[in-house]
């Protein structure tokens, strides 16, 4: 039995009405999509709607507890919670979609070189590899933005850096497995390219476990610019950044003001396990094999 080639199977579903298709048959991921589009709005339009500037202090109105004129609360400077996660939101998802895309690209293609070609590229790649995992993730993200500067820019690319090796390795395993499929050499024979094959044949079938490790790195992410910003070497305050809304937060839990760290904390925690959920989904909406 070949294996499956995206040009074998006659097109009955347009991509909207697989997705529909996809989103109909399990709940869990229309509710995950839905988790998902609540995000992307708050990081969208949430900044023009907040109530108040997030960056604007009042001292009057320092370490109030949640109520009607200010929802989550204010913090100790007098600046509305509510309206800092919000704004939040747009920096973190940018940072991590960013790195995320940067690590997918390079890792894909990284991959793809060393497992359709292999020997001395492949080589190579697995000893670069190896020297990433060779170190705690988190410590070296620590040690690249430290030496870089915390700057959004360098904290994307440590993200991008210590998750790249995540999509090299599992394409490199799912290109070598089809190199030398049936449905490759039929390609071959018909007068295709290397990287026509790659691209149009193996590629696509190495997508749907790439899109559930995607959702995951997307959490990871976050909690990766997170974590940086509650050690001090993420985004600089006084931007708002949920890592450094909580990092300030923690410091008043002890006296009774709770709510500085746990609504930035759980927003948080939405977005990780909102990208959690979506990874099934992805998966199978980029798999061929269920356009039928």
């Amino acid at each position: 039995m070949s294996d499956f080639t995206p040009t074998d199977l006659p097109r009955k579903q347009s991509t909207l009405d697989h997705v529909v298709y996809v989103l109909r048959a399990n709940p869990v991921t229309l509710i995950a999509f839905g988790m998902f589009a609540f995000l992307i709005l708050s990081a969208i339009i949430g900044p023009a709607l907040v109530p108040y500037d997030p960056l604007a202090t009042n001292a009057s109105n320092a370490l109030q507890p949640p109520s009607s004129a200010h929802w989550f609360g204010t913090d100790q400077v007098g600046r509305d919670v509510f309206s800092r996660v919000i704004v939040a939101t747009r920096l973190d998802l940018t940072i991590s979609v960013a790195a995320v895309a940067i690590s997918f690209v390079v890792g894909s293609v990284m991959g793809c070189i060393a497992g359709y070609w292999g020997g001395w590229p492949d080589i190579i790649l697995n000893r670069f590899l190896d020297t990433i995992m060779a170190f705690p993730l988190f410590v070296l993200a620590m040690g690249i933005v430290a030496a870089l500067g915390n700057t959004v820019e360098n904290i994307i690319y440590a993200t991008a850096i210590i998750n790249m090796p995540f999509y090299a390795r599992l394409v490199r395993a799912e290109v070598n497995i089809r190199r030398d499929a049936g449905f490759v050499r039929a390609a071959k024979l018909a007068g295709s390219s290397d990287i026509r094959v790659l691209a149009t044949q193996i590629f696509p079938n190495a997508l749907p476990p790439m899109m559930v490790q995607v959702s995951l790195n997307l959490g990871w992410a976050i909690l990766n610019a997170a974590g940086l910003s509650f050690i001090g070497l993420g985004v600089s305050p006084p931007t708002p950044e949920w890592g450094i809304m909580v990092a300030e937060g923690a410091n008043f839990i002890v006296s009774g003001e709770w709510w500085l760290a746990v609504f930035p904390g759980l927003w948080l925690m939405f977005a990780v396990f909102t990208f959690n959920l979506l990874g099934d989904g992805l998966r199978d909406i980029v798999d061929p094999r269920k356009r039928t």
